[in-house]
């Protein structure tokens, strides 16, 4: 039970998607003034929406007067207690002819100060949707918003209440509609709801999303072009069938070993990898920015000491504990062949390579659910398979089914985005590389595809790279401040974002401000000014 405690924490990083302090945006994306009455908020006043291919089975409208809710930190939007909020909650419900699904959509409508726009929320792990905490923000910000359970339980760690329709056989309804039909269905919904409580259509559409969420952003984007004129999608799942069976790799690397190394020992290797790269982008500041330059060898640690930072004690580095982190950076293989990515130094080994011990003090590794669970329930179709028996072998197996059956469905990375192109949109993602639970290399190689495929990309998609930053935030690095803000000038105004500004968490009271450089580039000191000031940094081809 502590162990699922703890993971369930973990997963709350991802705030169902949305992850760690980010400054508001603010400037554009602040909600237009409006002096007009409150249309009717009732169920009588908005019709039915059609939807192609579905069946709404009902809706319901009513007026929502001074809601608060204290919603945590997104990759968008930093944490706020919001008070006061005054809108009308619209309920749809309805199903696929022929699949038996049931999909619940919320869209909430500002009563006033509604500044022309919609917003489409997405989820996290495995929920679709993140509801109050993803719609409120939005709301207050002046924009109607929607959100979706996707036609099953609102669960950010597990699938087991939906994902096998029976004993080895996965719900592919279900599975559908959680990969991309309900994401297409709440854009439809939503806007159309949007419209006709208003009167008037959004002049434009918005999406906001962090890891689930960013890979629904890049779904909507690569399979329906048309649904929003701008996309954020941070620290996407995308890559999907590969990814998430290669978080369980660290587990797998220690069952081989049949070693559980404390949580301490991996700290401490990863505090000595970040002294031995710091200073590769010239600033020393305790985070690796270069890490692709990074070639630190945890096994020249082994036999030496080091403390231990939840007892106190000195211990002695072990040549175990060494290998599993080489191999968690190194990332899961078959014999030579590379199969996908691994974490990059610097980052926490807590969220994939976590342990713990038992009151008779015998140590054992505690699997990423999210992980878990697609090997059991979508590629061993079987819940009560034990993962921890799964050797180097199974592994490459398990990965390659999981490719198979699934990247049609969920793999999310078609690198032909010149549908969305074409429609006009514009997309931003953002990746921390200290991200603890998708390898933002995955991310990166995704956006080489893209870049391939069309050499003008950076006229519709650019990605951004935060050093020292975990997943959809965190960390000690400075995450971006308007992001937002950033896609709207590009969208409303033809400004593309060459670089975003950034505020890092208060180190020793001081916090830094380095710009994210659009990739390929990066924010290089100019080794006079402050390090701490954005102002002192130019984008460049390189560190040196």
């Amino acid at each position: 039970m502590f162990q699922f405690i703890i993971w369930v924490s973990l997963c709350c990083l991802w705030q169902l998607a949305y992850g760690m302090p980010s400054a508001a945006p603010e400037g554009t994306v602040r909600p237009h003034s409006s002096s007009a009455a409150s249309p009717p908020c009732s169920a009588l006043s908005i019709p039915k929406p059609e939807l192609f291919g579905a069946e709404i089975i009902s809706l319901s409208a009513h007026a929502v007067h001074n809601y608060s809710i204290d919603a945590g930190a997104s990759s968008t939007f930093r944490a706020q207690n919001y008070t006061s909020l005054e809108f009308c909650q619209v309920n749809i419900t309805y199903t696929h002819s022929g699949t038996n699904d049931s999909i619940h959509v919320q869209v909430w409508l500002p009563l006033s100060g509604w500044n022309h726009r919609f917003m489409g929320t997405g989820g996290g792990g495995y929920a679709t949707g993140a509801f109050d905490l993803a719609l409120a923000p939005a709301i207050n910000r002046g924009y109607a918003a929607a959100s979706t359970d996707g036609g099953h339980v609102v669960s950010v760690a597990t699938a087991r209440s939906w994902a096998l329709a029976s004993p080895g056989n996965v719900n592919q309804y279900l599975l559908l509609d959680f990969a991309s039909k309900s994401l297409h269905d709440m854009a439809v919904l939503g806007k159309a709801v949007t419209e006709s409580f208003y009167g008037k259509a959004p002049n434009y559409s918005y999406w906001d999303g962090c890891s689930t969420g960013g890979r629904q952003g890049l779904m909507e984007a690569q399979r329906y072009p048309n649904d929003y004129h701008g996309i954020l999608a941070a620290a996407p799942a995308i890559n999907w069938p590969k990814f998430l069976p290669s978080e369980s790799w660290p587990q797998v690397v220690m069952n081989e070993e049949h070693v559980y190394p404390d949580q301490c020992e991996f700290d401490a290797i990863t505090a000595e990898a970040v002294k031995a790269c710091d200073s590769i982008d010239g600033v020393k500041d305790g985070i690796i920015a270069a890490t692709g330059l990074c070639h630190f060898d945890p096994h020249s640690l082994v036999g030496q000491s080091f403390t231990c930072n939840t007892d106190g004690t000195k211990r002695l580095y072990s040549n175990a504990a060494a290998t599993i982190v080489q191999e968690t950076w190194n990332g899961p293989h078959k014999n030579s062949t590379t199969l996908w990515y691994g974490l990059n130094p610097g980052t926490s080994l807590s969220g994939l390579a976590f342990t713990n011990r038992t009151v008779a003090g015998i140590s054992y590794g505690v699997p990423f659910p999210i992980s878990d669970d697609w090997i059991q329930l979508f590629v061993k179709k079987d819940p009560s398979f034990n993962t921890t028996s799964i050797t180097a072998s199974d592994f490459a197996s398990i990965f390659h089914q999981s490719y198979q059956e699934y990247e049609s469905i969920m793999g999310t990375d078609d690198p032909d985005l010149s549908a969305f192109r074409n429609a006009g949109g514009k997309m931003i993602t953002w990746h921390g590389l200290a991200d603890q639970l998708i390898f933002p290399n995955g991310t990166v190689d995704y956006y080489q595809r893209v870049m391939a495929v069309d050499s003008k990309v950076r006229d519709y998609y650019r990605l951004f790279l935060a050093p020292g930053v975990g997943h959809c935030g965190g960390g000690i690095g400075p995450t971006p401040d308007d992001q937002l803000g950033a896609l709207i000038d590009w969208v409303e105004h033809g400004t593309a974002p060459s670089m975003l500004s950034t505020t890092s968490p208060p180190v020793a009271g001081t916090q830094t401000h380095r710009p994210l450089c659009v990739y390929p580039l990066v924010a290089r000191w100019d080794g006079i000014g402050d390090s701490t000031k954005g102002s002192s940094y130019k984008c460049s081809a390189s560190y040196t």
